[in-house]
């Protein structure tokens, strides 16, 4: 009778190596920093994952530049880790978008983003042109909005294992106005959808807090171990 508990050691054991031959790139959004992913990065990290908190300049540069000054380093970071995992919030999600549409990651294996604009902002479209706009949200902020040759709508379908989470809470009425549809405050929920994507789940909660949320971290989770949402039987992807 002992070998079944030795069975089951072996079994976690070799799950634990696994998850420690995974590495997780995690890239905050437009005007953040890396404080904002710590807590889905500690949490991630518990979990036997090898994890990567980028911070970078996201208000200084245009997305081209800020793609390759953020994600190359980060590869290099993960070393000989088996495979790469990328964990993004808003922007970092365009920031990949736009690293894989020149370049490849040979061990990449999955990607979930968290309110991410790929087919653009209208909040942009609309306020844009504001005075204090590039500001405060630079060259980048200005590349996000909808028309076709913003940048989200240049990259093309998703040619990797990505799962998009978008949130269906806002918390500003004002921007929601500018926003067709159900949205998150600052991202419409059919902006999030990328042609390609193999999952996609709608979680209320809020642009600006999404990736500080219970609920959320523990889809993130299931999607880097198993590349699918957990969803009850009965829900479709929608």
């Amino acid at each position: 009778m002992r070998k079944f508990p030795l069975i089951i050691a072996a079994l976690l054991t070799l799950l634990s190596a696994s998850a420690h031959s995974a590495c997780v790139i995690l890239l905050h959004g437009l005007a953040k920093s890396d404080s904002s992913m710590e807590k889905l990065a500690k949490t991630i990290e518990a979990e036997g994952f090898k994890t990567v908190n980028i911070d970078y300049p996201s208000t200084k540069h245009p997305i081209e530049t800020l793609a390759n000054m953020a994600i190359a380093p980060a590869v290099e970071q993960c070393g000989d880790s088996e495979a790469v995992n990328f964990v993004t919030h808003s922007m970092g999600g365009i920031l990949v978008r736009q690293y894989l549409h020149s370049a490849e990651i040979k061990n990449l294996h999955r990607v979930v983003m968290l309110g991410p604009p790929n087919k653009g902002s209208e909040v942009v479209d609309k306020l844009g042109a504001f005075p204090g706009f590039k500001f405060a949200f630079g060259d980048a902020g200005l590349q996000l909005g909808t028309g076709a040759m913003s940048v989200p709508n240049k990259l093309g379908r998703a040619n990797f294992d990505v799962g998009i989470i978008a949130g269906t809470r806002s918390m500003n009425l004002i921007l929601s106005r500018l926003i067709p549809e159900t949205d998150d405050g600052k991202v419409s929920v059919a902006s999030t959808k990328l042609d390609g994507m193999n999952d996609h789940l709608q979680v209320p909660v809020t642009h600006v807090f999404m990736m500080k949320d219970k609920k959320v971290i523990a889809q993130v989770i299931h999607y880097l171990k198993h590349g699918v949402f957990q969803r009850a039987d009965d829900q479709a992807p929608n």
